[in-house]
């Protein structure tokens, strides 16, 4: 295999590098008669990203050797990224790349004619693999959206760079809502929530029924907005639902880019919120395994998250901590009359091996409630009451 770029392509094969650089540690480079293929996946096979550049992209292209099969190889990702390093070096010093596949001596060359007759050769080396693939079609999502990259890229740029997930969703009078996820177990922290709004106007598609929306990860889809934002392309989202994972689109005549993100199987936790301001009521919680009330804690101060985070794990409501005989499943939920017995009760539980919250609680704060010394029965009445005392 033997390609040549030229001119500012050399800068977008770059920028195609950064963007899988976000989401695997490996690169797997395959050589087809369509084009170059670049594909990654990362660690927990949760997401997949894949280029195709057409032979039209290269000033020369070609696949294989003739009467030889195309080879396919695995590199690490780090090693092609350092030659990719520094974009702003690529637009300014490098004029063309070469790109060359050499199966005997198992090393992949890339050479960068710089001006001045600078030339820097790259010598990686590789591992023989199998196609990397995933299964996917777009024409089966029920909701698309297309919008320029660049309308996208300045709705997410409000939302901090630690975030890990985002929520997308159609709002009420189909305007595209971004929301930060947060989760249900830590609605009790005080966090930030950042939302933005687009309206349907600055899609150039809009297909999708109002209340749907999907969570996923935030960090790849930044990498995949900044590539197209610099190419000047617009991205096409294909989704179904929560749980099925959500495929994002570019299209070019030079070339293909899809990632293939998997999308939480759990609902929105807040739903309504996409529907309008006079709908965000705010509703009992009547999930099994919801976040206790902070009520139950109001006298425990800084305790109460600590407990609230730990029978969060146990079973349907219960407020001590599951056995490790039991699984949670077959656990027996508590009457509504238990949870004030159990907070006035200083005795030991009778399950072995299933403390009290409140002396679990104590392993990381020290018994604050309960004095050093309780004793393990009734005291003994040494001396009626006297007639005086009521």
């Amino acid at each position: 295999m033997k390609c040549l770029v030229t001119g500012s392509n050399v800068k977008v094969l770059g920028k195609a590098v950064h963007s899988l650089s976000r989401i695997g540690d490996e690169l797997y480079l395959e050589p087809l008669e369509d084009g170059l293929s670049l594909r990654t996946v990362n660690s927990s096979r949760s997401a997949y990203a894949c280029f195709l550049f057409a032979p039209l992209f290269f000033q020369q292209y070609q696949a294989a050797t003739p009467g030889q099969d195309p080879l396919r190889c695995k590199i690490l990702m780090k090693s092609f990224l350092s030659v990719f390093r520094s974009l702003a070096m690529l637009e300014k010093t490098v004029e063309k790349c070469c790109i060359s596949l050499n199966g005997r001596s198992s090393r992949l060359v890339v050479q960068l004619y710089c001006k001045y007759g600078v030339r820097k050769t790259h010598n990686l080396s590789f591992q023989d693999c199998e196609s990397l693939q995933a299964v996917f079609d777009p024409a089966v999502c029920p909701h698309v959206l297309r919008a320029p990259a660049r309308v996208l890229g300045e709705a997410v740029l409000p939302f901090p760079p630690a975030l890990a997930e985002v929520t997308l969703g159609i709002g009420r009078g189909h305007r595209v809502i971004l929301r930060s996820y947060q989760e249900e177990a830590d609605s009790t922290v005080k966090a930030m929530v950042t939302e933005m709004s687009i309206g349907g106007e600055d899609f150039q598609q809009l297909q999708a029924q109002e209340g749907v929306a999907i969570t996923f990860c935030l960090k790849e889809f930044r990498g995949l907005l900044s590539f197209a934002d610099s190419a000047n392309l617009s991205l096409s989202i294909y989704f179904d639902g929560p749980g099925r994972p959500a495929i994002f689109a570019i299209r070019d005549s030079l070339l293909d880019g899809h990632f293939v993100l998997a999308t939480l199987s759990e609902p929105d936790p807040h739903p309504q919120d996409l529907r309008g301001p006079e709908l965000q009521r705010p509703a009992p919680q009547l999930q099994a395994h919801s976040t206790p009330h902070l009520d139950d804690f109001a006298l425990d101060d800084i305790d109460s998250y600590m407990i609230a985070m730990e029978t969060t794990v146990g079973s349907e409501g219960s407020r001590t901590l599951p056995s490790t005989s039991l699984s949670p499943g077959l656990q027996p939920p508590c009457s509504p009359g238990s949870h004030s017995e159990e907070e006035d009760d200083t005795e030991p539980s009778t399950v072995p091996g299933t403390p009290p919250p409140k002396k679990f609680r104590s392993l990381f704060f020290g018994s604050i409630l309960a004095p050093a010394h309780s004793p393990q029965g009734p005291s003994p009445v040494l001396a009626e009451d006297s007639e005086g005392e009521g």
